[in-house]
Parts: C-alpha cells; structure tokens; sequence
C-alpha cells in the first residue's frame, strides 16, 4: 500500500492531535529504520497504521478480542493496550496488510514484548521519542535512540513500568517480558 493510500485511510480515523502524532512518528520510524539499516518502508507503514484502532468504541474493541486469535486476558486489563492488538487484526481484515512484521510491531507498540525484532523495537521507540512528546525521562531515551537501540527500549520498557506502578495501575506481563528481554540484552545475555 502506498503511504499516502495510507494516510488517508488512517485520518478519519483519529483526533487532529492524534493523526499529527502519527505523522510526527511515522517520520521518527523512518530516521530509525534507515540509521538501523531496516527496510524504512514496513516502518513508515507500521507507523501510520499504529493508532488506527485507538479511538474505535471499547466494545467493538473487547468484541474483536473475544471473537479472535487475541489473548482473552488482554480483557482483563486497561483499554489502552486494545488498540494495537486488535490494529494489527483489522489492517488486515480492512486493507489486505498481512505482512506479519507489520502486524507485530503494531500490535507490540504499547507494551512491548520478549525477543522484538528491529521493526518492532523501532515503532516502540518511534511512538514514544517522537518529537511532539515531552514528559520525565524522555531527554534520556531520546540521547540513547541513535547509539544503542535495545539500550533505548530497555529504557521505554523500565520507564513505562515505573510510570504504571506510580499509578497502582495493572501491567500487562509482555511489558515484564519487554524488560527482561531488553535488560538481558543490554548485559550481554546474562541476568
């Protein structure tokens, strides 16, 4: 699918604040994708596709999770993860996007997962250093996307779980796994 093809199928879909987001990390994906040597392409695709499903109602949401393939335990937690689980499902279903790494960074971007792939890290990190974003710990992350790729997203992951326990909120076990996998990463393998 052609990105602007894209673009317009993912606008009427989203807030004015939400779809300039998507831009603003759709071209933080490609500058990743092309400094880390991945096919920049998949990554401004994942990118303009990776809020898609945000603002769809809660219950047609849960509706796609109960009815698919999806984790039933994703229900049991905050309706903010759904969005990106069930994006991954309907890029497919609406526009014939089955490109599995596509699929996986979309449906990975919020939380993370144990053994990502570049694409999947470079949304991950795309969607959070993306230059219209200002919060605690960001400078830091952002310093760290150009030198040290799983160093950056272990710093996503380690960030976000802080930030949710703060909150007393659930935290949805692939962000545990994220972390662990990034932290073994960053010591060389080793716990």
């Amino acid at each position: 699918m052609k990105i602007d093809d894209a673009i317009a199928h993912v606008e009427p879909h989203l807030t004015k604040d939400r779809f300039e987001h998507t831009l603003r990390v759709a071209e933080t994906a490609v500058e990743l994708a092309k400094f880390y040597h991945e096919t920049y392409e998949k990554a401004e695709l994942a990118a303009i596709f990776h809020d898609y499903a945000k603002y769809r109602p809660k219950e047609e949401l849960k509706r796609w999770i109960k009815m698919s393939h999806l984790p039933k335990d994703l229900l049991d937690y905050h309706h903010e993860l759904w969005h990106g689980p069930v994006g991954a499902l309907l890029i497919e279903r609406e526009y014939g996007i089955t490109d599995p790494a596509i699929q996986s960074a979309i449906r990975y971007h919020t939380t993370g997962k144990a053994n990502m792939n570049k694409l999947d890290m470079i949304l991950f990190l795309a969607d959070y250093i993306e230059p219209g974003r200002s919060f605690p710990g960001l400078d830091e992350v952002r310093e760290t996307a150009y030198n040290n790729l799983n160093y950056a997203c272990w710093l996503v992951s380690r960030n976000t779980i802080q930030f949710l326990m703060k909150k007393n909120a659930l935290i949805y076990p692939d962000s545990f796994h994220a972390y662990n996998f990034f932290t073994k990463q960053i010591n060389g393998g080793n716990n």
